[in-house]
């Protein structure tokens, strides 16, 4: 039997309930069997200067050692209890919120459950091989550090499943260790997660742009009536913001190495950049273009039953949802929101009722969020005297989902032909011959304090330590 207070730090009282316990011990070989198959390649020998997650305090949340992956303490945590907390929005509005699942939301709510869990193993196995291609040792760390989170993320997900759900809830955690990222004939719920993630520009991007729409939808859920998994999301956020910090500073870091050389070399060319072994810039914005395009789809279609539903049956808020200035409850004939359309050939704007243009409302709150961090790394380029700006594309971009998915817009939002989209769309998006380049850059780099030439070193380390640091141990 597990000692759960030993192996999986917990606050949810893992100890005293037997029947959890033996739920998890059931579904914890398969965790292990699914981490060994689709964790990171190569890496369970590694000792790896881990945070690992011990507690719900500051203090708590940050204890850093050298650890074997396959041997991390996956932590379920639920952030401490408001008390009286009370539903904050939709027609349960100042009721009690909920400790155990309503009969009637049952179906729903694993749904939401299901499908955010779905993304935690999926991340894990999009970024499996990038281990073998490490820019250094503390790029390395901090993608072992991202893995192991998601890992934890997942075993949280997992316990509401297991903890509420009955046997529909173990059959559903079952199934989040059967899909593959990818997979023709099991593939993750959420087509972005089935995308490949082949280099580490890719992986900055990814954990800068996709790991922020997580941000968001937990955000939301941290409003849910179902005070449990309003608890469990509340912390999962503070190891979310980590994660968007690796992505960010990642493609920083790009952004500096390449602006040394092009002052260097006194060129903006790309093919000399190139040739000089860096990222050039316009390749930078192809793959900004197209991570931001693929995951605005995550936020579904501009107009929802769906989420309408959840936000009335208090499952699911809006972003900051206790900073918005109005009822909470989003009456139809009262409350309106902006959402993009497209009508005699253009682009317009329309309003519609609030309720039924929440995901649109949650893509807005997630681009402005994005587009601050656009400005800090723009800030790099203006140092070094050059006049370019990264740019986020219009919302329409390169969309599969909504009222975009059968047109064809430009980034900077002008409606075009199938003709045109087919002879301009690879000055916009990563080509086959760009994400070769981008590959052939990618080789191990593992000698303490070294870093490839194609990304420059942090300004600090990890925990306070020096950037030299050992953060990785080869055995």
């Amino acid at each position: 039997m597990i000692n759960y207070s030993e192996r999986i730090p917990n606050n949810v009282d893992l100890s005293g309930n037997r029947a959890l316990q033996r739920a998890l011990e059931r579904w914890q070989p398969s965790f292990l069997q699914w981490w060994d198959d689709m964790g990171p390649d190569g890496s369970s020998n590694y000792d790896v200067y881990l945070r690992t997650a011990v507690g719900v305090d500051p203090k708590g949340r940050a204890h850093f050692d050298y650890v074997k992956m396959p041997d991390y303490r996956w932590g379920i945590f639920l952030a401490p209890s408001e008390g009286d907390r009370k539903i904050g929005f939709g027609e349960h509005k100042g009721e009690p919120v909920w400790q155990e699942v309503p009969g009637e939301y049952r179906s729903t709510l694993r749904r939401i459950i299901v499908t955010q869990g779905d993304t935690e193993p999926a991340s894990v196995e999009q970024q499996r091989h990038l281990g073998l291609t490490a820019p250094s040792l503390y790029d390395l760390r901090n993608l072992f550090q991202v893995n192991v989170e998601e890992g934890r993320h997942l075993w949280a997900m997992v316990y509401l499943l297991h903890a509420h759900f009955g046997r529909d809830g173990r059959e559903e955690a079952e199934a989040l260790l059967e899909r593959r990222s990818g997979d023709a004939d099991k593939p993750r719920i959420l087509t972005a997660f089935n995308e490949k993630t082949p280099d580490w520009l890719s992986f900055f991007m990814f954990t800068f742009i996709t790991d922020r729409d997580g941000k968001f939808q937990l955000a939301s859920l941290t409003e849910s009536a179902f005070d449990p998994l309003a608890r469990t999301c509340r912390f999962m956020l503070a190891e979310e913001a980590h994660h968007m910090f690796v992505g960010e500073s990642g493609v920083a870091r790009i952004i500096q190495r390449t602006c040394e050389v092009m002052r260097e070399l006194e060129t903006t060319d790309p093919a000399r950049l190139r040739a000089a072994g860096v990222i050039d810039l316009p390749t930078l914005q192809k793959y900004l273009n197209f991570h931001y395009s693929i995951t605005g789809d995550l936020f579904g279609a501009e107009l929802s039953s769906n989420a309408a539903t959840y936000y009335t049956n208090g499952l699911k808020g809006r972003f900051g949802e206790d900073r918005l200035d109005d009822d909470h409850r989003l009456h139809e004939d009262e409350d309106e929101y902006g959402i993009p359309d497209v009508a005699d050939d253009r682009i317009v704007e329309r309003h519609v009722p609030a309720l039924s243009a929440l995901n649109e409302r949650l893509r807005d709150d997630w681009i402005r969020d994005l587009q601050a961090g656009i400005e800090r790394w723009n800030r790099i380029p203006a140092r070094f005297g050059f006049g370019l700006a990264f740019k986020l594309p219009h919302k329409g971009f390169h969309r599969r989902i909504g009222v975009f998915a059968g047109v064809h817009v430009s980034p900077e939002g002008e409606l075009m032909s199938e003709a045109e989209w087919t002879h301009r769309h690879r000055e916009w998006l990563p080509t086959a011959a760009d994400r070769l380049f981008v590959h052939s850059l990618m080789g191990r780099c593992l000698e303490p304090g070294k870093f490839a030439n194609w990304i420059a070193p942090p300004a600090r380390g990890v925990n306070d330590q020096p950037v030299e640091f050992e953060y990785v141990r080869f055995n």
